[in-house]
């Protein structure tokens, strides 16, 4: 097979996939493992009465997601473009149903989930990537009228307020707030007039802000967060066992398994507020390593991103874009609601925190950047198909 030259380093023709991106999704998938392992011992000994019934489950989750990964990663990227609108409106559906009473399954207060027992789907995480390969698609159909009309802009984001509407009915804020901050990001990388990009910016802030003040659960938990100390055994009781668990770990941490913070004291310790535990058992070392291997990973897909645009596969790039947008905003919202810097959301911690649907969608999300950076190669080398 004959290639052409290339002085590109990162587009070696001996090794068609990104190093880096494998390294630092494998690195976080198996200390995901390890703290979901560590922080769900004692919760899986009390319900059910075995110490890794959690792993398992995760583990299972996993093997599944690779599976999938590996059959996603040999699908060209101009098949996801053309089916990128029926996997909308399959969302939207999705999204619908979950709100059926004797169809969507309620957790907690939430009717988030599809399916039964084990085998269940939050479709929120399914939403997230199907609204990433809509939209990356209009950008490529509407990128003209994106940068010059004002209708440009405002097609997608009706999309977008549909959406909304559903998971806030869920309700899963969380959720909404990842995909219209996400939404919003690119369609600004796409060329968005600024004026017209503040303008919606702060009316989707004032629309948020609403939302929260229109509810008193809502505004309980957006409140709770500037002094959970004042209520610390009601509104501001996870929070404050949140901070309990970062005071505990200092430099070094007090030791994998060693977390007090997590033997029913802190709630959702193995999903939601599992940087939490990693911050008390690894301490603040730990915690920079792990915050360090997510910087790599949002900069490998940003790269791909851009390497796929200077080669002008503008849906590739777009898709690359919206990814690392969504990945690198729920990593900083996760982990300013387990510091106390945001109000608690009831997002994971991507390829780390405990959760079926989670993991899935991860690891499809990756294995499509596999195949982008894959493509791009290929061209980039002058490699034959």
């Amino acid at each position: 097979m004959r290639m052409a030259a290339t002085n590109n380093k990162n587009f070696s023709p001996a090794f068609l996939h990104d190093r880096y991106l494998l390294l630092a999704t494998a690195i976080l998938v198996l200390m995901g493992l390890l703290m979901v392992a560590s922080t769900s011992i004692s919760l899986s000994s009390h319900f059910y009465h075995h110490p890794f019934r959690y792993l398992i489950h995760q583990t299972a989750c996993l093997a599944l997601g690779l599976f999938l990964a590996a059959f996603v990663v040999n699908i060209p990227v101009k098949t996801w473009e053309k089916i990128s609108p029926t996997l909308l409106i399959i969302g939207i559906i999705l999204l619908i149903l979950v709100l059926i009473p004797g169809i969507g399954k309620q957790v907690n207060g939430s009717m988030r989930w599809l399916g039964a027992g084990p085998a269940t789907l939050q479709v929120s995480d399914l939403m997230k990537l199907g609204m990433v390969l809509y939209l990356a698609s209009y950008l490529v159909r509407h990128q003209e009228e994106i940068r010059t009309r004002l209708m440009g802009f405002i097609k997608p984001m009706l999309v977008l307020a549909v959406i909304s509407a559903l998971l806030l009915k869920e309700p899963d804020f969380g959720a909404a707030t990842v995909i219209m901050a996400t939404t919003l990001g690119m369609l600004f990388l796409a060329g968005a007039r600024l004026g017209e990009f503040l303008g919606l910016l702060t009316l989707t802030a004032a629309a948020f802000a609403t939302l929260a003040i229109s509810s008193p659960y809502r505004l309980q938990r957006l409140t709770s967060f500037l002094n959970p100390w004042a209520n610390q055994f009601d509104s501001g009781y996870q929070l404050t066992q949140s901070l309990i668990a970062f005071g505990r770990g200092g430099w070094f941490g007090v030791g994998l398994g060693g977390s007090v913070q997590k033997l029913f004291y802190l709630p959702e310790a193995h999903t939601d507020f599992l940087f939490a535990i990693l911050t008390e058992e690894l301490g603040l070392i730990g915690a920079l390593f792990i915050i360090a291997v997510y910087v790599l990973l949002v900069s490998r897909i940003f790269l791909i991103g851009r390497q796929a645009q200077v080669l002008q596969k503008t849906f590739a790039a777009y898709v690359a874009y919206g990814i690392g947008l969504w990945i690198g905003l729920q990593v900083l919202i996760n982990i300013g609601v387990n510091t106390g810097l945001l109000p608690t959301k009831g997002l994971t911690l991507p390829l780390m925190s405990y959760g079926g649907s989670s993991i899935l969608i991860n690891c499809v999300a990756i294995a499509l950047l596999l195949r982008i950076d894959y493509e791009s190669r290929k061209t980039k080398t002058g490699l034959s198909w």
